[in-house]
């Protein structure tokens, strides 16, 4: 099973320490996930923002960057996702919403998702999730209902992502738990779903334009 790991921050720059503290909560997970995914993490200082918003699917498929080709046939080729946001503004990320735009619902759809947040205070990003459920479910990666938070993770990890002098490993790696079996257990259903039955058959993405998947008489 393969998976996923967006961290949704292009941030690098600071106050406040640590730049990039979505790496910590990023590693940590990747080690919870390793038992049960091939993780990879997808950094989006790798995919750096244009001036002039084209998403992947505008392009003809000889035209499209190389960067984002690679990118999308990592999607599809996914079986989960798991999405790491800061809190901006009380919203998710908007590295992160800049990033999943690029690329068509259908590589994501009918496959799940997991929600992780975290902030360097004491709600960990909660906010942002509440945002980032419903971005995730028209995307069509719905995301699993177990959610993790990360109050204080500057605090919490360390810099290669393992848990700082006097944090209680079992408690954390239970917490952490619960979420991935959870998103383990809804890719293992949609990838046996999907390799018996085409989920695109009765509901196929539009081609040229939305008004392809109009109600009649529209």
């Amino acid at each position: 099973m393969k998976a996923l790991v967006f961290l949704a921050s292009r941030r690098k720059s600071s106050p406040p320490l640590p730049a990039r503290l979505g790496e910590r909560v990023c590693a940590f997970l990747m080690s919870q996930l390793a038992g049960r995914f091939e993780a990879t993490l997808i950094d989006p200082l790798d995919y750096p923002a244009t001036d002039t918003f084209k998403p992947a699917f505008s392009y003809s498929d000889n035209a499209k960057p190389s960067h984002l080709s690679g990118l999308e046939s990592l999607i599809a080729q996914a079986d989960a996702y798991v999405m790491v946001s800061p809190e901006y503004n009380h919203s998710m990320s908007p590295a992160l919403s800049d990033l999943l735009n690029q690329f068509p619902s259908s590589v994501f759809s009918f496959k799940p998702s997991l929600i992780a947040t975290y902030s360097s205070g004491q709600w960990g990003g909660t906010r942002a999730a509440v945002g980032m459920r419903p971005f995730l479910s028209e995307l069509g990666c719905i995301p699993v209902s177990a959610m993790l938070h990360f109050p204080r993770a500057d605090q919490v990890f360390q810099a290669d992502g393992t848990l700082a002098p006097g944090q209680e490993e079992g408690r954390w790696a239970s917490y952490a738990n619960r979420g991935t079996e959870q998103l383990h257990w809804w890719a293992a259903a949609a990838a046996h779903q999907r390799a018996v039955l085409d989920p695109f058959a009765a509901s196929p993405p539009f081609r040229r334009a939305p008004p392809e998947r109009d109600a009649p008489g529209v």
